[in-house]
């Protein structure tokens, strides 16, 4: 790759060098007691080294100049292992590949040496960390804020077919590439009460706290390919402000002396505690609170350093909410703008809004977060008392353009009455905010006309949509390095930074030399994902078959079940007809269930004792496989993606906000089959619905049926969808644990099949009949994979954070000198 590309510029010589270095005199070992851990963090931290200054540089050159900053505030950011990336965008991987040459530990080796970072769960995470990536490669300012999480989500291990959660202790063993920085940690208070206060004949509220937690913060430089900007991640930890009580601890309560401790560090312990229970809805809202207090404090602080003046504070800071989780910034900059910097409300209100943009990711409604006022009460009383302000204010503004029209001031409330009061997220977020956007157009839509029709009708002009991207440089370049390489040999490397120029490719369609080639190198990268599970789980993928692989968070609306229904059906017909003329396919597996998400996991155990049945069975085992992969991650998916033939996104239309898995995988050169969902209805546009396999009800289609809709009509009236279910039912894949699936049984019939897998059931097979047939003409697919890489441009995240930078933040882009 062209040296010129990048602002940095080392040697192998000059890494080596580092990790000898770090090994003395960082981690004060010596070449003959040296261990594998050892080198990787002494290589990390000499790659680390060499970003170091550019980072420094970057963050002074915004300072100087007086910048406006994006603020991007997400409870996750999966940003994935950073040394392969980092050496990727800093010119370096090769070098880093020869610094290693002959040494004890292969740069390949070292990279899966490397543990994912628990921070984050799926696609929202997986986003976050894709923006900022692109916005750093594109010169603009930027903060990410987030929890510095002990534990992440969780470890997913399979045990008898089910999962099991355990402590993801990521970084156990040390973590290279962050630094802690005490001087900018900052107290969060919770609890307590507030009083009516008067001070030279001025009225107000004052907050009296009962409880103060720590928040300390913690810095991953971000470095946009070709090493100019580097950004900052900034992820904030909780800690006790004491640690240990002497008091207690010398009285003989060793418990109690350390129980401030312990309340404290919970915070930040896991990624959405359960809240199936209470305490975990408390824990939840503390989590949310301590994050958005530090954010904002840090924002502050940094505005105040640079400007003077809060007053400025809009032209200055754009804070963009990635969901309802970081919306307690607009109560908590309303109390400090009107409490302790004494702003009047109006003047406050306005400088708030101005700040803020929020983006929704879900019309499901359990996921659009509410909290109890109880609940609110007891953890946040001013900030209660404000949001109610705030309701009332919007509230006659309401009624004012609608007068009399009560069920509009019902609905657009931020307080839901009721069986008890309730505080809607969502609408305290789209109030507050200049902007509110979708993620797909089909989900932009959806939120205007249907979800937030009220909120749309009286604001149109704040609502837009902002297609999500990824960033190519992990999601190709790093991750497919022979398709990368083989782009780059016909096209050159400007993709890497627009991925628009994937379109040349599209005059390779007829070209079979490179047909051939680009097949070949899916064939490899099939090789190693079939490695991969044979080392894991000690089975055999034929990679002469066809890798249909869903991979994605488990939940009902993602319909993992009924592409398990399409396994057993096809299954039986094999047993029925041993000759059946059917494509060898391998079904890939791997998400992870929510741990107090039941039907989930028993979705789960399905997967696994279908796979088991399979297997057992002679007659299908050599045509069919179904494997899981466990513990799904960045680092799997940067495996399975390149290795897909056929990409599954077949959630119910108009469930899906866009997802972005759907984007890697087209990029990797699967061929989709999916509703017209989310990001799909584009994808479909881009590439020509002619080039997936599209198929099922649509969005409007959906709503029409809902009403009338009848799986028991379905069941009786299609023997092989009836057959199915009663395979389930009768205990087929689990003898020896009887009405094991029962509940998913009656979530198909008795609840209702309320994501209608098997309205859309028929038309799913009848599309993996076409898949069939096109897999049978090996040139066909390669032409539809070529062109389906060759029209993925759109759907680089650098395109996505250009339209938020140009239409929403306003921000510019600045090269450090």
């Amino acid at each position: 790759m062209n040296s010129e590309l990048f602002a940095t510029h080392s040697t192998p010589e000059d890494l080596t060098k580092g990790m000898h270095w770090h090994i003395e005199h960082t981690l004060a070992s010596s070449p003959s007691k040296v261990s594998d851990r050892d080198r990787y963090i002494a290589f990390s931290t000499a790659l680390r080294d060499q970003l170091a200054e550019r980072w420094m540089n970057t963050q002074e050159c915004y300072t100087k100049n007086h910048v406006r900053r994006t603020y991007y505030l997400s409870l996750e950011f999966l940003i994935g292992r950073l040394l392969g990336n980092n050496a990727m965008n800093l010119g370096l991987y090769d070098d880093c590949k020869n610094a290693l040459d002959g040494t004890e530990l292969t740069w390949e080796d070292m990279q899966d040496m490397e543990r994912d970072p628990g921070l984050g769960n799926g696609g929202l995470g997986r986003l976050a960390a894709c923006f900022v990536d692109s916005l750093a490669t594109l010169h603009l300012p930027c903060i990410g804020y987030g929890l510095h999480y002990d534990y992440g989500l969780f470890r997913q291990e399979i045990v008898n077919g089910a999962q099991v959660e355990e402590p993801d202790v990521w970084k156990q063993e040390g973590y290279p590439w962050e630094f802690k920085r005490p001087d900018y940690a900052h107290t969060v208070f919770f609890g307590g009460e507030i009083r009516r206060m008067e001070v030279d004949g001025r009225l107000f509220w004052k907050w009296f706290p009962a409880e103060s937690v720590t928040g300390m913060p913690y810095d991953i430089p971000v470095v946009g390919f070709g090493g100019q900007n580097v950004n900052n991640l900034r992820l904030w930890s909780a800690q006790a402000c004491n640690d240990f009580d002497f008091q207690d601890f010398n009285q003989g309560s060793y418990g109690e002396a350390v129980d401030s401790k312990v309340r404290a560090e919970n915070l930040t312990k896991v990624l959405y505690p359960n809240d199936n229970i209470d305490q975990g809805k408390e824990l939840r809202l503390r989590q949310q609170y301590f994050f958005v207090a530090c954010s904002l404090h840090d924002i502050i602080r940094r505005h105040l350093a640079e400007n003077g003046d809060l007053h400025t504070l809009p032209e200055k800071v754009a804070i963009q909410l990635n969901d309802t989780h970081p919306t307690l910034v607009i109560p908590e900059l309303m109390r400090i703008l009107v409490d302790d910097k004494q702003f009047s409300w109006d003047e406050a209100w306005e400088i708030t809004r101005s700040c803020v943009n929020y983006t929704n990711h879900t019309i499901l409604p359990e996921a659009l977060e509410k909290w109890s006022v109880g609940l609110f009460q007891k953890v946040l009383p001013r900030h209660l008392q404000i949001i109610f302000d705030i309701n009332s204010r919007f509230l006659e503004e309401v009624s004012m353009k609608y007068p009399g029209d009560v069920e509009k001031i019902r609905a657009m409330s931020i307080i839901q009455e009721g069986n008890g009061q309730a505080i809607r997220m969502a609408n305290l977020a789209i109030i507050g905010s200049t902007h509110v956007n979708g993620v797909a157009q089909i989900h932009s839509t959806i939120l205007k006309n249907v979800i937030f029709k009220n909120f749309a009708d009286m604001w149109p002009e704040k609502f837009t949509n902002m297609t999500n991207g990824i960033t190519q440089r992990r999601w190709l370049l790093l991750c497919n390095q022979p398709l990368s390489n083989l782009i780059s040999s016909r096209i050159g490397t400007g993709w890497i930074t627009d991925l628009t120029q994937l379109r040349q490719l599209e005059q390779f369609l007829e070209d079979d030399a490179f047909l051939n080639e680009l097949m070949q190198v899916k064939q490899a990268n099939k090789v190693r994902l079939a490695q991969y599970a044979e080392k894991v789980l000690g089975t055999t993928l034929d990679t002469n078959s066809l890798f249909d692989v869903q991979v994605k968070r488990l939940h009902e609306y993602k319909r993992q079940l009924m592409l398990v229904l399409y396994i057993i059906i096809i299954y039986q017909r094999m047993l029925k007809n041993p000759s059946l003329d059917y494509p060898k396919r391998s079904f890939i597996f791997a998400a992870k269930a929510a741990p107090g998400y039941a039907m989930a996991k028993q979705i789960i155990r399905l997967i696994h004792a279908v796979a088991q049945t399979i297997e057992e069975t002679p007659q299908v085992r050599e045509r069919l496989k179904v494997v899981f992969l466990p513990d799904y991650r960045v680092s799997l998916a940067q495996v399975i993606i390149p290795a897909a033939d056929l990409s599954e996104q077949i959630s119910l239309a108009g469930m899906e906000a866009s997802g972005t898995g759907c984007m890697k995988l087209m990029l990797n050169g699967a061929l989709t089959i999916g509703t017209l969902d989310g990001a799909n209805v584009e994808m479909a546009e881009e590439a020509g619905e002619e080039n997936l396999f599209i198929f099922g009800m649509t969005a409007k289609e959906v709503l029409e049926r809902k009403a009338t809709y009848s799986p028991w009509d379905i069941y009786h009236t299609d023997p092989e969808i009836r057959a199915a279910i009663e395979a389930i039912r009768d205990n087929v894949f689990c003898p020896q644990q009887p009405s094991s699936f029962q509940g998913i049984v009656q979530s198909l019939l008795d609840f209702g099949d309320n994501y209608m897998l098997l309205g859309d059931l028929k038309s799913y097979i009848a599309a993996q009949e076409r898949v069939n047939r096109l897999y049978k003409t090996p040139r066909a697919w390669a032409q539809k994979a070529l062109l389906n890489i060759a029209r993925s441009g759109k759907f680089s995240s650098d395109r996505t954070i250009q339209q938020y930078a140009d239409e929403i933040w306003h921000i510019s882009p600045i090269i450090p000198e």
